[in-house]
């Protein structure tokens, strides 16, 4: 850790303002810190001297008052500094939020959800003591030594030396100190970072280590890791704890010398009294903040920590689009329309990171709007990763895809979701009511129209029959409704959203065959007038419309049943199931 990290204060723009206010004050507690020892060195002198209360009153009702100011100073500054670290980790967290979406689901699912969680909230809270304390503190570090040596230099030259040679010490002592502690912070903040997410892991995963008799064993790797980052948590503190005793011990003799030079001379009658208080009021002032800065390093490291982990994944280039054989046209792109506009895949290609072999090799596909198109496969044969590709939730490592004769990577992403519903094998359900989460699908749509979508999805009956209906809340991840009714949730987004292409993924693979059943009642309904890409593992399971096409270990065969399509009012429909 730097001891003023650049990319902290980059991406710290929000709270700028604070750090400027912050500084500022610094510099008024610097003034108020000469002016208080100058008035106390003079009542002191004047008291041993004899002088009068009255003559002193003045000069004791001065001091009384930058005490008082230097408190206000010392607390305004905390408080804007505090300011500062919300407003810096309100940013990070809207930024870190902001790039994890756009670097996609393929990405999140290298990282373990618990970790990030931890990062971007216990972790990120960290840096209250980075900016309340630290900063603050390094700010007085680097303006109140040498305003001392400045002021006691006027006083006493001899004695603005001997704090010149001996203040280097500290912050020696506090880099030696600090390239241990480090080490010992960051695997502090590890160990705290694996522990949020394997406790996350292991409290989603409860019923099924109850069910295989695995809750013990998982509680005791809890527990053995819990005990590492206790040792962290010790190790880091004996660091703090002898930084501290290294550094107070250093100022207390470096304060000694200047004491003892002072003494002699002040004996020796080469010194004023007054002149002798000053030096001695001021010297303990320059080495103050210097130790302070030290220990609130300590305090300050794991925020930091936490903070390099974001600008990690916030440095993390979002994927970009293949390479094409054929350069885009130049000029802006035009809106498109999935109602009008057809997709063509031209010699995709598809492979992640750290996986063998491509998910998809050399796909070419033409989708035309109203076709329906049933996708079909083994497990792993490539059919989720082509609706990814089409979600826009990967890019493709070669070849082009095309949206009504333009690349798809020059449309804007939120524009081109907008016309995609998408039904997953599993659909994820927020803890919110089930009309909250209808709603999805149409944020701004009216609760009639929430209740007609949930009647064509088929959801109507068991919602009505709910506690309080469409209030009712589902729980997390929605674990109150059987698979069915998830399933039926789902869809009621879709007819919702009312967009022209609908992506499903096996919707009724963990279902029934009376559940199922009614589900594909509701599909044929949400179908009509769209088009349709449906992924099933097998051709029995396909839809008895449009084409049927088959993945092998990433290759796209040609479709060897071609069905006949019924005649529609609305445009034919492309349905590709997996």
């Amino acid at each position: 850790m730097k001891p003023l990290d650049p990319r902290l204060l980059r991406y710290s723009a929000a709270g700028r303002g604070y750090l400027a206010v912050t500084v500022l004050l610094g510099l008024v507690v610097t003034g108020l810190i000469l002016v208080q020892a100058s008035l106390l060195a003079r009542l002191l002198a004047g008291a041993a001297t004899g002088t009068g209360l009255t003559v002193l009153g003045g000069a004791l009702a001065v001091l009384v008052l930058v005490l008082v100011a230097r408190a206000a100073a010392s607390y305004g500054g905390e408080v804007t500094a505090l300011r500062a670290a919300a407003a810096v980790k309100s940013q990070l967290r809207r930024r870190l939020t902001d790039h994890a979406l756009r670097l996609g689901p393929s990405w999140l699912a290298r990282h373990r959800s618990g970790e990030v969680t931890t990062l971007a909230t216990r972790g990120l809270d960290g840096l209250d003591a980075y900016f309340a304390r630290y900063l603050p503190q390094l700010v007085l570090a680097c303006l109140v030594p040498f305003a001392v040596l400045i002021r006691v230099g006027f006083a006493d030259w001899i004695s603005a030396v001997v704090i010149g040679v001996t203040l280097p010490l500290i912050p020696l002592f506090a880099i030696v100190v600090g390239l241990h502690t480090r080490a010992t912070t960051q695997r502090q903040w590890r160990l705290m970072s694996r522990l949020g997410g394997h406790f996350l892991d292991v409290v989603e995963g409860l019923p099924t280590l109850k069910l295989f008799g695995r809750a013990k064993p998982q509680a005791e790797v809890i527990g053995e890791v819990t005990d590492s980052y206790r040792q962290a948590t010790m190790s880091t503190l004996r660091v703090a704890f002898l930084s501290g005793f290294v550094l107070e011990l250093a100022a207390a003799l470096a304060t000694a010398l200047v004491a003892v030079e002072v003494g002699l001379r002040l004996l020796a009658g080469h010194m004023s009294y007054s002149t002798a208080l000053l030096v001695l009021l001021l010297t303990p002032e320059a080495f103050l903040p210097l130790r302070a800065v030290g220990a609130q390093f300590h305090a300050s490291t794991e925020g930091a920590a936490a903070a390099q982990d974001v600008f990690e994944i916030l440095d993390t280039p979002v994927p970009a689009a293949a390479p094409t054989a054929a350069p885009a046209p130049a000029g802006p792109s035009r809106p498109v329309s999935l109602r009008n506009d057809a997709i063509t895949l031209a010699g995709i290609s598809l492979a992640y990171p750290g996986r063998g072999g491509n998910a998809l090799s050399g796909v070419n596909l033409t989708i035309r709007p109203g076709d329906q198109i049933t996708l079909t496969g083994p497990s792993g044969a490539g059919k989720s990763s082509l609706l990814a590709l089409l979600l826009r939730f990967t890019t493709p490592t070669a070849g082009r895809i095309e949206v009504g004769g333009q690349d798809l990577a020059s449309v804007p992403v939120e524009a081109w979701r907008r016309q995609i519903s998408w039904v997953p094998q599993q659909p994820y359900l927020f803890t919110a009511s089930v009309a909250e989460n209808i709603a999805l699908g149409d944020p701004a749509a009216s609760r009639p129209a929430i209740a007609r979508a949930a009647a064509a999805a088929g959801a109507a009956a068991f919602i009505e029959d709910l506690p309080q209906g469409y209030d009712t809340a589902v729980g997390e991840h929605g674990l109150r409704l059987s698979s069915g009714q998830r399933q039926q949730i789902a869809l009621a987004r879709a007819f919702l959203r009312d967009a022209p292409l609908l992506l499903l993924d096996e919707p009724t693979a963990h279902l029934d065959a009376v559940s199922a059943r009614l589900l594909e009642q509701a599909i044929d309904a949400l179908t009509v007038g769209r088009t349709v890409i449906q992924v099933t593992h097998s051709q029995t399971q396909a839809r008895n419309t449009g084409r049927v096409l088959t993945l092998d270990h990433g290759h796209l065969r040609q479709p060897g049943v071609l069905r006949a399509v019924p005649a529609l009012t609305a445009p034919a429909r492309l349905v590709t199931t997996s």
